[in-house]
C-alpha cells in the first residue's frame, strides 16, 4: 500500500530563486546592494520574526498556522556586501543576503527554524532554511581539510578557498533517510529515543553511510534500530534539516508486525506498533499534546519536521 505526501514538508517550501550566475556577477551585486535585504541570524540559529495577531507558539514544537508569521529582514548599509555575507537568491526583483550577527535587545522576538519554520510563508521558510544551512557550513569550514590553512569565502558566500594552495570547498549537505514503516494495513511503527521525554515518538531515521544508496540505508537503519526487515521501499519526499547541515529524505516501507521488535541499545528506548485510529487521535491533540486522560501518551513531531507530513499523510488513508 503506497501513499503520497498530502502536502509538501514545510521546510521544502521556497519562493527564492537561487540565481547561480548572480553569485559570480560582482558588478550586479554592487548595483543591487542598496535595494537588497538582509536575513540576520545569530549563533543560535535565530532571526527576528513578526508573529502577527496570534503571537508566537507557547513551545518550540506547537501547532501554528502556516503563513501566520513573517521574516523580519533588514535594509542593507554601506556600499558593498560584507565579506561574510551569503547571497540567498532573489524574489520579486529583490536580492536577499544572510549574515551572522549577534541578537539585539529585542531577543524575545527572535526565533529559530524549529519554532518559526512551520509558521513562515514560502519566502520566509526558504530564506531562513537556506541562511541557517549555509552559515552553519561557513562556521565549520574555516580551515582547509587538505592543508589546514585558513579558508576565505567567495562566490557571494557559496564557496571557500584556502590560502595556501587555492583548494575550493562548497557547502556540504549530509543525507539522512527518514522512513515511515507500516504493516501494509492499519498499523504504523513508532519509536522513542532515550533522550526524548516519556511519550514522545516519531518515525525512524538515520544517516547515509559513505558508498551506500538511500534504499540500502533504509534497510540497514530500520533493522539496526528495531530489528525489523522492511520491503517495498518507496520515496515520499525530502526537506532540508540544517541542524547543522542535513537533508532528510523520506521513504515508506512495509514490515511484519508479528516479528518481535528489538530496540537498539542506547539508540532506541521504545518501539511499538500504533493503529491508524490511535495515530489520528494523537494528531488531533496537537503537537506534543497529551493523549486523552487514561490513555497511553502519544506525543508526535511538530509540523516543521517532515516526519509530521509523513504521519499525517498515512493517517489520511
Amino acid at each position: 500500500m503506497s501513499f503520497p505526501l498530502i502536502a509538501p514538508p514545510v521546510l521544502s517550501r521556497s519562493a527564492v530563486l537561487r540565481d547561480e550566475p548572480l553569485r559570480l556577477d560582482a558588478d550586479r551585486q554592487l548595483r543591487d546592494w542598496p535595494s537588497a535585504r538582509l536575513v540576520v541570524v545569530d549563533d543560535k540559529g535565530r532571526t527576528p520574526v513578526d508573529w502577527g495577531a496570534g503571537g508566537p507558539p507557547e513551545g518550540p514544537w506547537d501547532t501554528v498556522a502556516e503563513d501566520s508569521a513573517r521574516l523580519r529582514t533588514r535594509p542593507t548599509s554601506g556600499h558593498a556586501p560584507p565579506p561574510d555575507a551569503v547571497l540567498l537568491g532573489e524574489a520579486d526583483g529583490v536580492a536577499y543576503w544572510a549574515v551572522r550577527r549577534e541578537a539585539g535587545e529585542d531577543q524575545g522576538e527572535w526565533a529559530d527554524l524549529r519554532t518559526a519554520g512551520a509558521a513562515l510563508d514560502a519566502l520566509g521558510a526558504g530564506l531562513l532554511t537556506g541562511a541557517v544551512a549555509v552559515l552553519n557550513w561557513h562556521d565549520a569550514a574555516r580551515f582547509c581539510g587538505r592543508d589546514g590553512s585558513p579558508m576565505h569565502p567567495g562566490n557571494a558566500g557559496w564557496h571557500r578557498v584556502c590560502e595556501a594552495h587555492g583548494h575550493e570547498d562548497y557547502p556540504r549537505t549530509d543525507p539522512a533517510i527518514i522512513c515511515l514503516v507500516h504493516d501494509g494495513a492499519d498499523q504504523v511503527l513508532l519509536a522513542r529515543q532515550p533522550t526524548w521525554p516519556e511519550g514522545r515518538y516519531s518515525v525512524l531515521a538515520g544517516f547515509v553511510e559513505a558508498g551506500e544508496s538511500l534504499e540500502a540505508c533504509v534497510l540497514r537503519e530500520i533493522h539496526e534500530e528495531v530489528g525489523a526487515h522492511v520491503r517495498d521501499v518507496r520515496y515520499l519526499g525530502s526537506q532540508a534539516w540544517p541542524f547543522p547541515r542535513s537533508l532528510m529524505v523520506g521513504f515508506s516501507a512495509v514490515a511484519d508486525p508479528e516479528v518481535p521488535l528489538v530496540p537498539a541499545d542506547g539508540e532506541i528506548a521504545e518501539a511499538m506498533w500504533v493503529s491508524r485510529a490511535e495515530l489520528r487521535r494523537a494528531l488531533e491533540a496537537g503537537d506534543w499534546g497529551a493523549s486523552p486522560q487514561g490513555e497511553r501518551p502519544l506525543l508526535l513531531p511538530g509540523r516543521v519536521s517532515i516526519a509530521r507530513s509523513m504521519l499525517e499523510s498515512w493517517a489520511a488513508l
